[in-house]
C-alpha cells in the first residue's frame, strides 16, 4: 500500500472478541486486512445495486445431463449471450450429474438476466451468480486483457 489513512473505531467488548475470533479463523494477520475485505464486500455488494454497472462474477450451475433437453438448453441459452460468456469450465461430477462454470462479464442487468434463464432450465439442480466490479477492459475480440500487436516485417 502506497498510502494509507488510520481511522479509530469504536466497538463493545463482546463485538470486538467476535471479531477477532473472525479475523483469526479466516487466518488474517491483522484486524486491518479483514476490515478492507468488509469495506470491499460492502462496497462490491453496493455497486450491484446499480443496473448499468460493469461487473464480472460466475454462474455455477450442477445439472443432471440425462434431463430433457436440459443440455440444448444451456447451449442455446450460452450462444444467445455469447458476448456476456468469456469462458466456461465443464466437469462431469457422476455418470449423471455436471458442474458447470461461466465466467460471465457486463452489465449487471445482462448478467443477472443471463444467470436466471440459466438457473431455471428444467434439469439444473443447484444454481448461483456470483458478481464482483472490477476493471473490465474488453476488446472487439473478446480478450480480457490488452494485448500489444506488432505488426511483422515483409
Amino acid at each position: 500500500m502506497d498510502k494509507v489513512t488510520r481511522i479509530g473505531i469504536s466497538l463493545e467488548p463482546e463485538l470486538l472478541k467476535e471479531f477477532d475470533e473472525l479475523v483469526s479463523g479466516k487466518g488474517y494477520t491483522n484486524r486491518s486486512e479483514a476490515i478492507r475485505d468488509i469495506i470491499r464486500f460492502a462496497l462490491t455488494d453496493e455497486r450491484w445495486k446499480d443496473s448499468e454497472a460493469e461487473v464480472v462474477g460466475t454462474i455455477t450451475i450442477v445439472y443432471d445431463h440425462g434431463k430433457g433437453t436440459v443440455q440444448d438448453r444451456l447451449m442455446e441459452i450460452q450462444h444467445g449471450h455469447h458476448a456476456n460468456i468469456a469462458s466456461t469450465i465443464h466437469i462431469h461430477l457422476s455418470t449423471e450429474q455436471c458442474l458447470e462454470v461461466l465466467i460471465v462479464w457486463g452489465k449487471v442487468k445482462e448478467v443477472q438476466h443471463l444467470a436466471d434463464e440459466v438457473i431455471a432450465v428444467k434439469g439444473v439442480n443447484f444454481g448461483k451468480l456470483t458478481m464482483t466490479s472490477g476493471s473490465i477492459d474488453r476488446e472487439p475480440h473478446g480478450a480480457c486483457h490488452p494485448h500489444h500487436h506488432q505488426a511483422s516485417a515483409p
